[in-house]
């Protein structure tokens, strides 16, 4: 982390006193040539490597490749994704570039977002860094109830479904196909409670300094197409591949064929960011399949509002919606979920049997099944009404003192009752 927030930093003052074009584009091309061979190697080389020789033994020839046996560093995607759209924004004479070292390390290593995200930008978060900051007592309590919410989410949500989704996704063949479909809902639930528990910590911690981060999640699950899902999921994520690869490559205003390439390209690699495995080939092609049908009709804006905007219900056909984007969402997680593409198929397999319309069922000691139904519903509830918002617990000046406060405790008190507390990684600490 180091060695790349220096380079960028240096790479940044030399193209902005590059005395000629060929200079600049130099310095620009080492940068990210660099940052992107780090990442190539530390996070892909072993996987090349197998996959080329597994591709050579298909036919007939024995290769025997040298692989790196290394701990992939903490927070690699992250780090350097921050550091390549700092390179970039000053290529494209977006931004100047800092001189001050301190402030620049300050934005690659910022503690809240460093391990999982958000995907700052040097535009947004070193303007915050530079300015002098004053506490702010209204902030400091908002992002105390977004802490809150978040270790709600983690601790309460994500690590009970997690007790389950491990037992059903290590043993799939021991379950019918009621239960494994059920596991692959309760995996939504999990990476949802832990990657947006993790953003909402980060979030409010970085309002306690008063410093504003990125947001990451916009209630996905209330999505009513793919579209729009992909729009609320891992914001920070998406909007960095939009800006800096899907609209270089000449976004959507080419031809129906360009639009098709480029968005194939854009999930391709998004499901490669998250990891060495074809299973998040497969799982960015998935969706980059879903998605296909409304970038093809020009559809992929329709629902740009909050669902139900100021009401309390939605209409029947936007719950249809809604049930049917979060069904397929549910299926491309299997993939994402799985140790490797023959066990995803495989529980796929599993789950269209006759056995998906019985009653899920499955011997687990460690939590009450309808205790967790109940708290999925409340975590549901307080989500729907909290939508418009920037985060669930955002509550208004009028809303009730004792309304507030018992809300409050009963969250603290359902984490200290209910939440897990032994030592469950963030899902997003792998990547």
């Amino acid at each position: 982390m180091m060695f790349s927030t220096g380079l960028d930093y240096y790479t940044g003052l030399k193209m902005k006193d590059a005395s000629t074009v060929g200079m600049r584009k130099f310095w620009f091309w080492l940068s990210i040539g660099i940052n992107v061979g780090f990442l190539g190697i530390f996070k892909y080389y072993n996987f090349f490597a197998e996959s080329f020789a597994g591709l050579l033994s298909g036919f007939g020839f024995q290769a025997n490749f040298w692989t790196l046996q290394v701990i992939l560093p903490v927070g690699i995607s992250f780090y350097t994704f921050h550091g390549l759209s700092y390179v970039i924004d000053i290529y494209k004479n977006r931004i100047e570039p800092e001189r001050n070292i301190v402030d620049y390390s300050l934005f690659v290593s910022y503690f809240p977002l460093l391990v999982a995200g958000p995907i700052e930008r040097a535009t947004h978060l070193l303007p915050q860094i530079k300015k002098r900051r004053n506490f702010d007592y209204t902030k400091a309590v908002d992002g105390l109830r977004q802490i809150l919410w978040g270790l709600f989410k983690k601790v309460v949500i994500a690590d009970n479904c997690a007790k389950y989704v491990n037992v059903i996704f290590d043993n799939p063949e021991s379950y019918s196909g009621s239960t494994l479909a059920l596991g692959a809902v309760l995996f939504a639930f999990q990476i949802y409670g832990d990657f947006s528990g993790y953003s909402d910590i980060a979030l409010g911690t970085s309002r306690l300094f008063g410093i504003e981060l990125l947001k990451n999640f916009n209630y996905p699950y209330f999505s009513r197409d793919i579209a729009e899902f992909w729009r609320r999921w891992h914001i920070s994520l998406s909007t960095w591949f939009r800006d800096y690869l899907y609209i270089p490559l000449g976004g959507s205003q080419g031809g129906a064929l360009m639009k098709v390439r480029n968005t194939f390209i854009i999930f391709l690699v998004s499901g490669f960011w998250h990891g060495a495995n074809w299973t998040f080939i497969a799982w960015g092609l998935l969706n980059a399949l879903y998605i296909m049908p409304s970038i093809v009709l020009n559809t992929n804006r329709n629902n740009l509002d909050v669902v139900a905007k100021g009401k309390y219900f939605s209409t029947l056909g936007e719950l249809i919606q809604i049930i049917i984007t979060f069904a397929i969402t549910c299926f491309a997680w299997i993939f994402f979920r799985a140790k490797d593409l023959d066990s995803a198929f495989s529980y796929i397999k599993r789950i269209f049997t006759s056995s998906l319309f019985t009653i899920p069922k499955f011997n687990s000691n460690q939590f009450s099944t309808k205790v967790l139904l109940i708290l999925i519903l409340f975590f549901l509830l307080i989500e729907w009404i909290g939508r418009s918002y920037n985060h669930a617990l955002e509550i208004k000046d009028s809303t009730s003192f004792y309304l507030k406060w018992t809300l409050y405790f009963f969250i603290f008190m359902t984490i200290m009752i209910w939440g897990v507390t032994t030592k469950t990684e963030f899902i997003y600490f792998a990547f």
